[in-house]
């Protein structure tokens, strides 16, 4: 059940209970006043409805596109570290932690760049490619000179090559959004059109019961302003604010590294 708070409030939120006040007084106002009209409903559909979920098309399927990027460089991850431990004779232990270690690094740095702001994106940037610069010369050093053929060290190079290209992948969903003026002209009438529909609300009030002439409103705000809520929400999958977001689980990824059936008898 608190779970399900947690995700309702991220959706309905203060934002939500402003526009709704505004939208039931404006209401109010215009029902004290006579004053009515009968607007048409399609161009909510046309200004808001339309504009949002397309946002929201555009914004979850960049989620998608980073969650398939992020997988290869797990996957490549893996692969690279399975060379050293794996396709050496007799793998050197010191040269087998130097790679968890490695990775280790990696992985926190990827973390702490796509979950800090956009204005550190540089410094966090060349940590990154410090650490690519490290994996290039551990196959140099640690692979090919312990004996790894150079067919072999050529496939891990193109490992580690994806990996940059899956990287600069995710980098670019990073730093760019969906089309902001078109995010503006969505936000702008869901905040003004809830408000100037007053007229509207006062007309269809003659039709219900005592009461129930704030509910429209009420629940035409709570739906627009939720669609919103949502569409920033997958804006930026990296912000770890939320549900859908995209989580780096470093400790868990390195734990299982090293794994294997056997070593739980």
């Amino acid at each position: 059940m608190r779970h399900f708070f947690k995700r309702l409030f991220l959706i309905v939120n203060l934002q939500t209970l402003i526009i709704s006040s505004l939208a039931v007084i404006s209401t109010a106002i215009c029902i004290h006043f006579k004053f009515e009209a009968e607007f048409p409903l399609t161009l909510v559909a046309t200004s808001i409805i339309f504009p949002i979920v397309f946002s929201i098309g555009g914004a979850y399927k960049r989620r998608e596109a980073a969650l398939k990027e992020y997988a290869a460089i797990k996957g490549y991850l893996r692969a690279i570290y399975f060379v050293s431990r794996d396709w050496l004779e007799n793998p050197k232990p010191e040269n087998v932690t130097k790679m968890n270690d490695i990775i280790f690094i990696f992985f926190n740095s990827l973390r702490v760049m796509f979950t800090s702001p956009k204005a550190e994106l540089i410094e966090n940037e060349k940590r990154v490619y410090d650490c690519f610069s490290d994996f290039s010369l551990y196959i140099k050093h640690e692979l090919r000179n312990e004996g790894l053929s150079s067919g072999e060290c050529s496939r891990t190079n193109q490992y580690l090559q994806k990996m940059m290209i899956s990287f600069e992948s995710i980098k670019h969903i990073y730093q760019y959004r969906t089309p902001r003026t078109l995010r503006a002209f969505s936000s702008l009438f869901i905040k003004v059109l809830p408000i100037i529909y007053g007229p509207y609300f006062a007309y269809k009030a003659e039709e219900m019961s005592w009461g129930l002439e704030f509910v429209i409103p009420i629940l035409l705000t709570m739906i627009l302003v939720s669609l919103e809520n949502i569409q920033e929400h997958l804006e930026n999958p990296f912000d770890q604010i939320g549900e859908d977001d995209i989580s780096f689980n470093v400790e868990k990824f390195i734990q299982r590294l090293n794994h294997k059936t056997g070593d739980d008898n």
